[in-house]
């Protein structure tokens, strides 16, 4: 599970500061026009909307931004034309990369994610090539400084979280996808700071590489990441603190 908990925080450190805000506004916009489209606009009654609903508001989207892609998405306004499908393959000495991807247009999308696999050493694969060795979860993560460790859990495991793990600096709880907005919620209510709030994939085991692949796998990544259809991108790959502390300062 290390491997994407560090990619997570990765990318979202990097977004926070990143200057492409309108290309991440759109990301946010289609994950809501995407969940109210699949299951109506009432966030009360459709989680996964509530939970796009939140991640956007974490990261600044406007609240005419979320209003708009929520109609949309129930067919109010035009612009709803947004479909939901996954790219897996492999990233440089074979670690297993997931895209999940929103597009209007497959095949403008599909040509433009292979060059991209290409040029950073990779290679685009076929449907479940790699898709069975990740698990779908709920994934929030705590940096230490944000609360009591004990209380966290507390919460955590009050709000049914499925593992609770802390590490040197951070706490990662995993949940189900349905449950993510319950915790996330409490989590609020409590004033406790998430850095990482969303539903991913997780891998069910982590490969070791040395750090001058794990940066070229990096790199991969966060090429995907910056692509306007790609919503999230997973890997199996365990990153060393050398290669990580490289990619943040780049």
């Amino acid at each position: 599970m290390a491997g994407h908990s560090h990619w997570a925080g990765i990318k979202h450190k990097k977004a926070l500061v990143d200057s492409k805000r309108s290309k991440l506004w759109s990301k946010l916009s289609k994950a809501i026009i995407v969940a109210a489209k699949l299951g109506g606009g009432d966030p009360d009654a459709n989680v996964r909307l509530r939970t796009a609903i939140q991640e956007a508001k974490s990261l600044s989207l406007p609240k005419d931004n979320i209003e708009r892609a929520i109609k949309k998405g129930i067919g109010e306004i035009d612009g709803g034309n947004v479909d939901e499908v996954q790219y897996e393959g492999y990233g440089p000495a074979g670690v297993a990369v997931m895209c999940d991807i929103m597009t209007d247009n497959r095949n403008r999308t599909a040509p433009e994610i292979r060059k991209i696999f290409d040029v950073h050493g990779g290679s685009l694969g076929g449907t479940n090539c790699v898709a069975y060795l990740f698990d779908r979860k709920g994934l929030i993560v705590i940096p230490c400084a944000a609360g009591d460790e004990e209380r966290i859990m507390e919460i955590a495991l009050e709000n049914d979280a499925l593992d609770v793990q802390t590490m040197t600096d951070k706490i990662e709880v995993f949940t189900t996808p349905e449950n993510l907005s319950q915790i996330a919620m409490a989590f609020e209510s409590a004033g406790i700071e998430m850095e990482v709030n969303e539903v991913t994939r997780i891998p069910q085991t982590t490969v070791d590489v040395d750090t001058e692949t794990a940066i070229r796998v990096l790199k991969l990544l966060e090429a995907l990441e910056d692509h306007d259809d790609v919503q999230a991108v997973s890997t199996n790959l365990d990153f060393s603190s050398q290669a990580v502390a490289e990619l943040l300062n780049s």
